[in-house]
């Protein structure tokens, strides 16, 4: 397997596995971390929006989908890395395609437009994992 790790395509696959589950697995810690504080700072975010009595379950949503996306991409790299096999890591990028489209909507709904436009590219790493993962 190691002569096929140093082939470009699979470096790419293994590292981009890699970076999602950085990604998401930091933030989800993040979340857990200081959880008050980021339901905190999300009320007053989503005070004028139509979420705004739904932050909570949101927020719980949105960790645990970010943990388990990064969960996913971190077992699946090393899955990939030892078997060849990237169906964990194709999941944990779907997964985290998911969790992205979740965040951009909610950012729209708070005319939060800076907001939601920074995660375009999170969303296009995370849809493009998917596709090269399974190529």
């Amino acid at each position: 397997m190691f002569n096929e790790l140093i082939e470009p395509l699979a470096s790419v696959k293994l590292l981009t596995g890699a970076m999602l589950a950085i990604l998401f697995l930091q933030s989800g810690i993040d979340k857990v971390a200081d959880f008050s504080g980021n339901l905190a700072w999300l009320k007053g975010h989503f005070a004028n929006s139509p979420l705004k009595g739904q932050v909570k379950p949101m927020l719980v949503t949105v960790t645990i989908t970010e943990l388990a996306a990064g969960a996913l991409c971190a077992a699946g790299s090393v899955r990939f890395a030892l078997q060849g096999d990237a169906s964990w890591a194709i999941a944990g990028a779907q997964l985290a395609a998911l969790n992205i489209v979740m965040l951009f909507f909610g950012q729209r709904l708070a005319k939060d437009y800076a907001g939601a436009a920074s995660l375009v590219p999170y969303f296009i790493l995370s849809a493009g994992a998917v596709l090269l993962l399974r190529a």
